[in-house]
């Protein structure tokens, strides 16, 4: 049916007096296409729009709930058996009220943690809430009272996986298949998604590395579902927060000591943290003290607001399904000090994040005089605390990515160590059939630390900056590499 209207649209759109009927057609097929394709579908906005969107949204609510929830540990048991699930009075719509109390705007739930526990109606293992105890869709239950109340939705959503065994080192093909089936059921039966958060990636206690399960793949496989969706990995404390590295938007996960700098950042961002002590509900949650609303809202809330960041605040449903009366009750005192005044700070344009791996990591580097202690392979660590540093009487510094084969490129990201001298201008070459070509010659782009350079694919088989003018002591802590398709 989609096939023939879209044929006969064709031949209608060439002719000007058809165009009243072309536009009929139009709204023919997108309306079609939303009852068969069980989402919504518009027109993708640009990256900007969408992240000008999630900062304006300022609050929202997280929500972990799950197999965590009955085992008093954030860290469930990936055997535990599906009886143990039985929240018997779960209602999304409590959690909703909790959150409109406090003037959030949207609702993130966490639908698959590391256990590998699907809250959803999956076809990709029978490890899900419907095949439990409760027998519910929750995501399903959540997502529609979040569409009645006007509210966003965003997912939280596990590329570790302890009960399918998606472990560091032992990735299979299939694992990628099963996580973009799994992914593709969330984007497709549940409405449109604001925001995608990512979890269990370039971790240093996940060790799955962004190679060994491409973030560029899921990343844009995810984008061809609801390119409005932005897709972020909260891991990406390590990466500088002067560009975005594997996100659209920058994130920081507070409770794992992850602290967004409040008077310098200026990043599209999202912080996130408990109401109470863990993600997942404990056993004695009813009787402790939730973290400080005053200090949620003057601590976090506020001055993140003013810096472009979005926050997050988890509380966590208990055994029953339902938020504490003491989770409520500090909600409601959120929402007596806060209120969002729709002021709006305009995110400057960011570009397209990195998305692709680093061919540039763990290649040997080689350059102009350094001390013993500042090695050249510093740059190739992929651990931006580190840094290579030209010796300050070089006058003309000079450093060489040696590459693992000659291929494509088209992406080199220079990362300057914090304490290192200011580059002021350089050039970037590219080592093609034994010969130096300039991809890019003259000042510094930016004088943040992170400099991006895009150009035209060339096969390469090194990468070379040579320092025209510097501070003495020039410090580059990464040379990454990309081949962007």
């Amino acid at each position: 049916m989609l096939l023939l209207l879209f044929h006969y649209f064709c031949l209608i759109i060439n002719h000007p007096k058809n165009y009243h009927m072309a536009k009929i057609t139009v709204k023919i097929v997108l309306a079609l296409a939303m009852l068969i394709g069980g989402t919504q579908i518009s027109a993708a906005k640009s990256l900007h729009e969408l992240q000008q969107d999630f900062v304006d949204l300022k609050f929202g609510l997280f929500v972990h709930f799950g197999m965590g929830t009955y085992l008093d540990h954030d860290w469930a048991d990936p055997e535990a058996p599906l009886s143990l699930f039985n929240p018997v009075k779960l209602d999304c719509n409590q959690w909703i009220e909790g959150a409109r109390s406090a003037n959030m705007s949207f609702v993130c739930m966490s639908v698959k943690h590391h256990n590998g526990f699907c809250l959803w109606d999956t076809k990709t293992t029978d490890y899900n809430s419907v095949n439990s105890a409760a027998g519910r869709d929750v995501v399903k239950e959540l997502t529609t009272a979040l569409q009645e109340n006007g509210m966003k939705v965003m997912f939280h959503f596990s590329i570790l996986d302890l009960h399918e065994k998606i472990l560091p080192n032992k990735i299979e093909p299939y694992h990628i298949d099963f996580l973009k089936n799994q992914l593709r059921e969330l984007l497709t039966n549940y409405g449109p998604v604001a925001a995608l958060m990512i979890d269990g990636w370039d971790a240093p206690w996940s060790r799955i590395s962004y190679e060994e399960i491409s973030f560029d793949e899921i990343y844009k496989f995810c984008k061809s579902i609801q390119p409005d969706c932005l897709v972020m990995d909260l891991n990406g404390a390590k990466y500088p927060a002067e560009a975005l590295f594997y996100s659209d938007i920058k994130t920081y996960e507070q409770g794992a000591g992850q602290k967004i700098d409040k008077g310098t950042s200026f990043l599209p961002s999202m912080a996130c943290y408990q109401l109470q002590d863990t993600w997942f509900w404990k056993s004695y949650f009813p009787t402790k003290a939730t973290r400080s609303p005053e200090a949620m809202v003057n601590d976090n809330l506020v001055p993140m607001n003013k810096v472009g960041c979005t926050f997050i605040l988890n509380a966590a449903p208990n055994t029953d399904g339902l938020l504490d009366d003491n989770a409520l009750a500090s909600l409601r005192r959120i929402g007596k000090l806060w209120k969002n005044d729709g002021a709006q700070v305009k995110i400057a344009e960011t570009g397209a994040p990195i998305t692709a791996s680093n061919v540039a990591k763990g290649c040997h580097a080689t350059g102009s005089w350094s001390d013993d202690m500042n090695i050249h392979d510093l740059v190739t660590d992929d651990n931006f605390k580190t840094a290579w540093y030209s010796n300050v009487k070089v006058d003309k510094p000079w450093i060489a990515v040696e590459l693992d084969k000659t291929q494509p490129v088209n992406a080199v990201v220079i990362t300057g160590a914090k304490d290192g001298g200011e580059l002021r201008r350089y050039s970037v070459e590219c080592r093609v059939g034994g010969e130096w070509k300039k991809v890019f010659a003259g000042p510094a782009p930016t004088d943040r630390r992170v400099k991006i350079h895009r150009f035209d694919r060339t096969y390469a088989d090194a990468v070379r900056i040579c320092v025209d003018d510097a501070d003495k002591g020039i410090g580059i802590a990464q040379i990454s590499v990309f081949n962007e398709i």
